[in-house]
Protein backbone atom coordinates (compact mmCIF):
# COMPACT_ATOMS: atom_id res chain seq x y z
CA UNK A 1 0.00 0.00 0.00
CA UNK A 2 1.45 3.35 -1.03
CA UNK A 3 0.15 6.11 1.23
CA UNK A 4 0.45 8.84 -1.37
CA UNK A 5 0.84 7.63 -4.95
CA UNK A 6 2.14 10.97 -6.22
CA UNK A 7 4.78 11.43 -3.48
CA UNK A 8 8.27 10.12 -4.33
CA UNK A 9 9.16 9.81 -0.64
CA UNK A 10 6.11 7.61 0.02
CA UNK A 11 7.01 5.43 -2.98
CA UNK A 12 10.58 4.89 -1.75
CA UNK A 13 9.35 4.21 1.80
CA UNK A 14 6.92 1.64 0.45
CA UNK A 15 9.70 -0.07 -1.49
CA UNK A 16 12.48 -0.12 1.12
CA UNK A 17 10.80 1.20 4.24
CA UNK A 18 11.95 -1.60 6.49
CA UNK A 19 15.32 -2.16 8.11
CA UNK A 20 15.89 -5.58 6.52
CA UNK A 21 15.63 -4.24 2.95
CA UNK A 22 17.86 -1.29 3.73
CA UNK A 23 20.51 -3.49 5.37
CA UNK A 24 20.41 -5.88 2.38
CA UNK A 25 21.03 -2.97 0.03
CA UNK A 26 23.74 -1.53 2.29
CA UNK A 27 25.59 -4.86 2.27
CA UNK A 28 25.17 -5.46 -1.47
CA UNK A 29 26.49 -1.98 -2.20
CA UNK A 30 29.76 -3.04 -0.54
CA UNK A 31 30.13 -6.21 -2.64
CA UNK A 32 28.08 -9.06 -4.11
CA UNK A 33 26.84 -11.45 -1.44
CA UNK A 34 25.56 -14.99 -1.29
CA UNK A 35 22.33 -15.78 0.52
CA UNK A 36 24.25 -17.32 3.43
CA UNK A 37 26.38 -14.15 3.77
CA UNK A 38 23.22 -12.09 4.07
CA UNK A 39 21.76 -14.56 6.58
CA UNK A 40 24.82 -14.16 8.79
CA UNK A 41 24.72 -10.36 8.54
CA UNK A 42 21.02 -10.34 9.42
CA UNK A 43 21.13 -12.68 12.40
CA UNK A 44 17.66 -13.08 13.83
CA UNK A 45 15.91 -12.63 10.49
CA UNK A 46 14.31 -15.82 9.21
CA UNK A 47 15.36 -17.36 5.91
CA UNK A 48 11.79 -16.94 4.69
CA UNK A 49 11.80 -13.20 5.44
CA UNK A 50 15.18 -12.76 3.77
CA UNK A 51 13.95 -14.65 0.69
CA UNK A 52 10.81 -12.50 0.47
CA UNK A 53 12.78 -9.25 0.84
CA UNK A 54 15.28 -10.29 -1.85
CA UNK A 55 12.44 -11.20 -4.22
CA UNK A 56 10.77 -7.84 -3.59
CA UNK A 57 14.03 -6.00 -4.25
CA UNK A 58 14.56 -8.07 -7.42
CA UNK A 59 11.04 -7.34 -8.66
CA UNK A 60 11.61 -3.64 -8.03
CA UNK A 61 14.78 -3.75 -10.10
CA UNK A 62 17.17 -2.86 -7.26
CA UNK A 63 18.86 -6.25 -6.92
CA UNK A 64 19.79 -8.96 -9.41
CA UNK A 65 20.51 -12.62 -8.85
CA UNK A 66 23.58 -14.05 -10.62
CA UNK A 67 24.37 -17.71 -11.05
CA UNK A 68 27.89 -18.83 -11.91
CA UNK A 69 28.11 -22.28 -13.43
CA UNK A 70 31.91 -22.15 -13.24
CA UNK A 71 31.80 -22.01 -9.45
CA UNK A 72 29.46 -24.95 -8.88
CA UNK A 73 26.19 -23.11 -9.51
CA UNK A 74 27.12 -20.45 -6.98
CA UNK A 75 24.43 -17.78 -6.70
CA UNK A 76 25.07 -14.27 -5.51
CA UNK A 77 23.10 -11.07 -5.32
CA UNK A 78 24.24 -7.70 -6.65
CA UNK A 79 22.75 -4.25 -6.87
CA UNK A 80 21.53 -3.20 -10.29
CA UNK A 81 22.21 0.27 -11.65
CA UNK A 82 18.98 1.37 -9.97
CA UNK A 83 20.22 -0.25 -6.75
CA UNK A 84 23.60 1.49 -6.97
CA UNK A 85 21.76 4.81 -7.13
CA UNK A 86 20.45 3.99 -3.63
CA UNK A 87 24.00 4.54 -2.30
CA UNK A 88 23.25 8.23 -1.70
CA UNK A 89 20.28 7.30 0.47
CA UNK A 90 22.41 4.88 2.50
CA UNK A 91 25.12 7.53 2.89
CA UNK A 92 22.57 10.12 4.03
CA UNK A 93 21.09 7.68 6.56
CA UNK A 94 24.58 6.83 7.87
CA UNK A 95 25.45 10.54 8.27
CA UNK A 96 22.14 11.26 10.00
CA UNK A 97 22.58 8.29 12.33
CA UNK A 98 26.10 9.28 13.29
CA UNK A 99 25.10 12.88 13.96
CA UNK A 100 21.72 12.48 15.67
CA UNK A 101 21.35 8.94 16.99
Amino acid sequence: MVLCRSCPIAKVADLVGDSVSIIILRDLLEKPRRFTDLELALAGVSSRTLTLKLKKLEEAGLVSRHQSRRLGNRVDYRPTQKGVAFQKVVDAMRAYGKKYL
